[in-house]
Protein backbone atom coordinates (compact mmCIF):
# COMPACT_ATOMS: atom_id res chain seq x y z
CA UNK A 1 0.00 0.00 0.00
CA UNK A 2 1.47 3.38 -0.94
CA UNK A 3 2.05 5.35 2.24
CA UNK A 4 0.70 8.56 0.75
CA UNK A 5 -2.64 6.88 -0.03
CA UNK A 6 -3.26 6.28 3.66
CA UNK A 7 -2.02 9.77 4.46
CA UNK A 8 -4.46 11.27 1.97
CA UNK A 9 -7.31 9.09 3.21
CA UNK A 10 -6.63 10.11 6.80
CA UNK A 11 -6.60 13.77 5.78
CA UNK A 12 -9.89 13.27 3.93
CA UNK A 13 -11.46 11.74 7.01
CA UNK A 14 -10.29 14.64 9.16
CA UNK A 15 -11.90 17.15 6.79
CA UNK A 16 -15.25 15.50 7.56
CA UNK A 17 -14.67 15.66 11.31
CA UNK A 18 -13.73 19.29 11.80
CA UNK A 19 -16.21 22.09 12.45
CA UNK A 20 -18.01 23.78 9.57
CA UNK A 21 -18.27 22.79 5.92
CA UNK A 22 -15.59 22.34 3.30
CA UNK A 23 -15.82 22.61 -0.48
CA UNK A 24 -14.66 19.73 -2.65
CA UNK A 25 -14.58 20.91 -6.29
CA UNK A 26 -14.84 18.53 -9.24
CA UNK A 27 -12.16 18.61 -11.95
CA UNK A 28 -12.94 16.87 -15.20
CA UNK A 29 -9.40 16.45 -16.55
CA UNK A 30 -5.78 16.74 -15.46
CA UNK A 31 -5.57 20.44 -16.30
CA UNK A 32 -8.60 21.38 -14.24
CA UNK A 33 -7.33 19.18 -11.39
CA UNK A 34 -4.04 21.05 -11.32
CA UNK A 35 -5.80 24.42 -11.43
CA UNK A 36 -8.21 23.57 -8.63
CA UNK A 37 -5.44 22.02 -6.58
CA UNK A 38 -3.53 25.29 -6.68
CA UNK A 39 -6.40 27.44 -5.43
CA UNK A 40 -6.47 26.41 -1.79
CA UNK A 41 -8.98 23.56 -1.86
CA UNK A 42 -8.20 20.62 0.41
CA UNK A 43 -9.65 17.71 -1.59
CA UNK A 44 -10.95 16.95 -5.07
CA UNK A 45 -13.71 14.77 -6.48
CA UNK A 46 -14.17 13.46 -9.99
CA UNK A 47 -17.37 14.05 -11.94
CA UNK A 48 -18.85 11.31 -14.09
CA UNK A 49 -20.61 13.80 -16.35
CA UNK A 50 -17.54 16.00 -16.70
CA UNK A 51 -15.43 12.98 -17.65
CA UNK A 52 -18.06 11.85 -20.14
CA UNK A 53 -18.16 15.29 -21.78
CA UNK A 54 -14.37 15.35 -22.06
CA UNK A 55 -14.55 12.03 -23.95
CA UNK A 56 -17.36 13.19 -26.21
CA UNK A 57 -19.90 10.95 -24.47
CA UNK A 58 -23.16 11.40 -22.57
CA UNK A 59 -23.23 10.93 -18.81
CA UNK A 60 -23.57 7.25 -17.98
CA UNK A 61 -21.76 6.07 -21.12
CA UNK A 62 -18.25 5.87 -19.66
CA UNK A 63 -16.85 2.38 -19.18
CA UNK A 64 -15.40 1.16 -15.93
CA UNK A 65 -11.89 1.10 -17.40
CA UNK A 66 -12.24 4.65 -18.69
CA UNK A 67 -13.36 5.78 -15.24
CA UNK A 68 -10.51 3.97 -13.50
CA UNK A 69 -7.94 5.40 -15.90
CA UNK A 70 -9.38 8.85 -15.23
CA UNK A 71 -9.20 8.32 -11.46
CA UNK A 72 -5.55 7.31 -11.71
CA UNK A 73 -4.77 10.40 -13.81
CA UNK A 74 -6.48 12.80 -11.39
CA UNK A 75 -4.79 11.18 -8.39
CA UNK A 76 -1.40 11.48 -10.10
CA UNK A 77 -2.06 15.13 -10.96
CA UNK A 78 -2.66 16.28 -7.38
CA UNK A 79 -1.26 15.97 -3.87
CA UNK A 80 -4.79 16.28 -2.49
CA UNK A 81 -7.14 13.45 -1.47
CA UNK A 82 -9.38 12.47 -4.38
CA UNK A 83 -12.83 10.93 -4.18
CA UNK A 84 -14.39 9.38 -7.28
CA UNK A 85 -17.88 9.53 -8.72
CA UNK A 86 -18.32 5.86 -9.64
CA UNK A 87 -22.03 6.17 -10.54
CA UNK A 88 -23.79 2.89 -9.75
CA UNK A 89 -20.54 0.97 -9.45
CA UNK A 90 -20.58 -0.35 -13.02
CA UNK A 91 -22.87 -3.24 -12.19
CA UNK A 92 -26.24 -4.01 -10.67
CA UNK A 93 -25.32 -6.69 -8.16
CA UNK A 94 -23.74 -6.13 -4.75
CA UNK A 95 -20.86 -8.32 -5.89
CA UNK A 96 -20.18 -6.07 -8.89
CA UNK A 97 -20.15 -2.99 -6.67
CA UNK A 98 -17.68 -4.63 -4.28
CA UNK A 99 -15.38 -5.51 -7.18
CA UNK A 100 -15.52 -1.90 -8.40
CA UNK A 101 -14.56 -0.56 -4.97
CA UNK A 102 -11.55 -2.89 -4.84
CA UNK A 103 -10.44 -1.89 -8.34
CA UNK A 104 -10.99 1.82 -7.73
CA UNK A 105 -8.95 1.80 -4.54
CA UNK A 106 -5.94 0.56 -6.50
CA UNK A 107 -5.84 3.88 -8.38
CA UNK A 108 -4.87 5.73 -5.18
CA UNK A 109 -8.26 7.22 -4.35
CA UNK A 110 -9.17 8.37 -0.85
CA UNK A 111 -12.82 7.47 -1.37
CA UNK A 112 -15.70 7.21 -3.81
CA UNK A 113 -19.47 7.49 -4.14
CA UNK A 114 -22.00 4.83 -5.12
CA UNK A 115 -25.55 5.73 -6.13
CA UNK A 116 -28.91 3.96 -6.28
CA UNK A 117 -29.69 5.03 -9.87
CA UNK A 118 -30.10 1.87 -11.93
CA UNK A 119 -29.87 3.36 -15.43
CA UNK A 120 -33.10 1.53 -16.35
CA UNK A 121 -35.68 4.06 -17.64
CA UNK A 122 -38.51 1.77 -16.56
CA UNK A 123 -37.21 1.55 -12.97
CA UNK A 124 -34.57 4.24 -12.52
CA UNK A 125 -34.11 3.77 -8.77
CA UNK A 126 -33.06 0.41 -7.40
CA UNK A 127 -35.51 -1.39 -5.14
CA UNK A 128 -34.85 -0.38 -1.53
CA UNK A 129 -33.53 -3.78 -0.44
CA UNK A 130 -31.22 -4.13 -3.42
CA UNK A 131 -29.99 -0.55 -3.00
CA UNK A 132 -29.20 -1.29 0.64
CA UNK A 133 -27.46 -4.58 -0.18
CA UNK A 134 -25.31 -2.77 -2.74
CA UNK A 135 -24.17 -0.16 -0.20
CA UNK A 136 -23.56 -2.84 2.41
CA UNK A 137 -21.34 -4.68 -0.08
CA UNK A 138 -19.52 -1.45 -0.90
CA UNK A 139 -18.91 -0.79 2.80
CA UNK A 140 -17.59 -4.31 3.32
CA UNK A 141 -15.25 -3.94 0.36
CA UNK A 142 -14.01 -0.57 1.61
CA UNK A 143 -13.38 -1.90 5.12
CA UNK A 144 -11.42 -4.86 3.74
CA UNK A 145 -8.83 -2.55 2.16
CA UNK A 146 -5.42 -2.16 3.82
CA UNK A 147 -6.03 1.59 4.19
CA UNK A 148 -8.86 3.95 5.04
CA UNK A 149 -11.38 4.66 2.30
CA UNK A 150 -14.30 7.10 2.58
CA UNK A 151 -17.49 5.64 1.11
CA UNK A 152 -20.25 8.05 0.10
CA UNK A 153 -23.74 6.63 -0.49
CA UNK A 154 -26.07 8.54 -2.81
CA UNK A 155 -29.85 8.58 -3.09
CA UNK A 156 -30.76 9.77 -6.58
CA UNK A 157 -34.51 10.28 -6.16
CA UNK A 158 -34.53 14.01 -6.88
CA UNK A 159 -32.51 13.68 -10.08
CA UNK A 160 -34.50 10.74 -11.42
CA UNK A 161 -38.12 11.84 -11.28
CA UNK A 162 -38.99 10.78 -7.73
CA UNK A 163 -38.77 13.91 -5.52
CA UNK A 164 -39.83 12.03 -2.38
CA UNK A 165 -38.13 13.47 0.71
CA UNK A 166 -39.37 10.76 3.06
CA UNK A 167 -38.09 7.95 0.83
CA UNK A 168 -34.80 9.79 0.32
CA UNK A 169 -34.28 10.13 4.07
CA UNK A 170 -35.29 6.49 4.61
CA UNK A 171 -32.67 5.37 2.11
CA UNK A 172 -29.94 7.60 3.49
CA UNK A 173 -30.67 6.43 7.04
CA UNK A 174 -30.42 2.82 5.89
CA UNK A 175 -27.16 3.53 4.06
CA UNK A 176 -25.83 5.20 7.20
CA UNK A 177 -26.79 2.17 9.31
CA UNK A 178 -25.02 -0.06 6.77
CA UNK A 179 -21.80 1.86 7.43
CA UNK A 180 -21.55 4.53 4.73
CA UNK A 181 -19.23 7.32 5.83
CA UNK A 182 -20.95 10.19 3.97
CA UNK A 183 -24.54 10.58 2.75
CA UNK A 184 -25.57 12.43 -0.38
CA UNK A 185 -28.89 13.27 -2.04
CA UNK A 186 -28.21 15.43 -5.11
CA UNK A 187 -30.91 17.78 -6.32
CA UNK A 188 -32.59 18.70 -3.04
CA UNK A 189 -34.54 21.81 -4.08
CA UNK A 190 -34.66 23.93 -0.93
CA UNK A 191 -32.56 24.76 2.10
CA UNK A 192 -35.36 23.37 4.29
CA UNK A 193 -35.08 20.02 2.50
CA UNK A 194 -31.33 20.07 3.07
CA UNK A 195 -31.85 20.86 6.75
CA UNK A 196 -34.31 17.98 7.06
CA UNK A 197 -31.82 15.53 5.54
CA UNK A 198 -28.96 16.73 7.73
CA UNK A 199 -31.13 16.58 10.86
CA UNK A 200 -32.16 13.00 10.08
CA UNK A 201 -28.58 11.74 9.88
CA UNK A 202 -25.62 11.60 12.23
CA UNK A 203 -22.84 11.23 9.64
CA UNK A 204 -21.56 13.92 7.26
CA UNK A 205 -23.81 15.06 4.42
CA UNK A 206 -22.61 16.15 0.97
CA UNK A 207 -24.62 18.69 -1.01
CA UNK A 208 -23.95 19.48 -4.67
CA UNK A 209 -24.43 23.01 -5.96
CA UNK A 210 -25.63 23.78 -9.46
CA UNK A 211 -28.29 21.05 -9.61
CA UNK A 212 -30.68 22.87 -9.47
CA UNK A 213 -29.46 26.48 -9.42
CA UNK A 214 -28.28 27.26 -5.90
CA UNK A 215 -29.56 30.54 -4.36
CA UNK A 216 -27.53 30.21 -1.15
CA UNK A 217 -23.85 30.14 -0.26
CA UNK A 218 -21.34 28.09 1.69
CA UNK A 219 -22.21 29.76 5.01
CA UNK A 220 -25.92 29.00 4.65
CA UNK A 221 -25.22 25.37 3.78
CA UNK A 222 -22.90 25.00 6.74
CA UNK A 223 -25.55 26.48 9.03
CA UNK A 224 -28.03 23.94 7.67
CA UNK A 225 -25.74 21.12 8.77
CA UNK A 226 -23.93 20.32 5.52
CA UNK A 227 -20.38 19.08 5.95
CA UNK A 228 -19.17 18.76 2.34
CA UNK A 229 -20.09 20.89 -0.68
CA UNK A 230 -19.33 19.70 -4.20
CA UNK A 231 -20.01 21.26 -7.59
CA UNK A 232 -20.54 18.11 -9.67
CA UNK A 233 -20.31 18.84 -13.37
CA UNK A 234 -20.99 22.56 -12.90
CA UNK A 235 -17.41 23.72 -13.57
CA UNK A 236 -17.23 21.50 -16.65
CA UNK A 237 -20.60 22.82 -17.85
CA UNK A 238 -19.39 26.38 -17.37
CA UNK A 239 -16.23 25.71 -19.36
CA UNK A 240 -17.93 23.88 -22.21
CA UNK A 241 -20.78 26.37 -22.24
CA UNK A 242 -18.37 29.25 -22.73
CA UNK A 243 -16.66 27.43 -25.62
CA UNK A 244 -20.03 26.74 -27.26
CA UNK A 245 -21.17 30.35 -26.87
CA UNK A 246 -17.89 31.61 -28.34
CA UNK A 247 -18.12 29.21 -31.28
CA UNK A 248 -21.73 30.19 -31.91
CA UNK A 249 -20.72 33.84 -31.93
CA UNK A 250 -18.06 33.40 -34.59
CA UNK A 251 -20.10 30.90 -36.61
CA UNK A 252 -23.23 33.07 -36.44
CA UNK A 253 -22.82 36.86 -36.54
CA UNK A 254 -19.07 36.50 -37.08
CA UNK A 255 -18.16 38.83 -34.25
CA UNK A 256 -15.15 38.21 -32.03
CA UNK A 257 -16.26 39.62 -28.69
CA UNK A 258 -15.60 36.30 -27.00
CA UNK A 259 -11.86 36.92 -27.20
CA UNK A 260 -12.18 39.54 -24.44
CA UNK A 261 -13.35 36.82 -22.06
CA UNK A 262 -10.38 34.52 -22.59
CA UNK A 263 -7.86 34.29 -19.77
CA UNK A 264 -4.44 35.59 -20.67
CA UNK A 265 -2.00 33.01 -22.02
CA UNK A 266 0.68 33.75 -19.45
CA UNK A 267 -1.81 33.73 -16.56
CA UNK A 268 -3.26 30.38 -17.59
CA UNK A 269 0.16 28.88 -18.24
CA UNK A 270 1.15 29.86 -14.72
CA UNK A 271 -1.16 27.23 -13.28
CA UNK A 272 0.76 24.49 -15.05
CA UNK A 273 4.35 25.48 -14.28
CA UNK A 274 6.28 23.02 -12.19
CA UNK A 275 7.36 24.46 -8.82
CA UNK A 276 10.99 25.53 -8.56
Amino acid sequence: MPHDQQTKAAKFIELHKRDGAFVIPNPWDVGSARILGSLGFEALATTSAGLAFSLGLTDGSVTMQQALDHCAAIVAASDLPVSADLEKGFGDSPEAVAETIAAAAKTGLAGCSIEDFSGDPAAPIYDFNLALDRIAAAVEAARSLPHDFVLTARSENYLRGNPDLDDTIKRLQAFEAAGADVLYAPGLPTLDDIRAVCAALTRPVNVVVGAPKTPYGVAELAEAGVKRISVGATFARLAYGEVIRAAQEIAGPGTLGFTDRAMGFAELSGYFKEPD
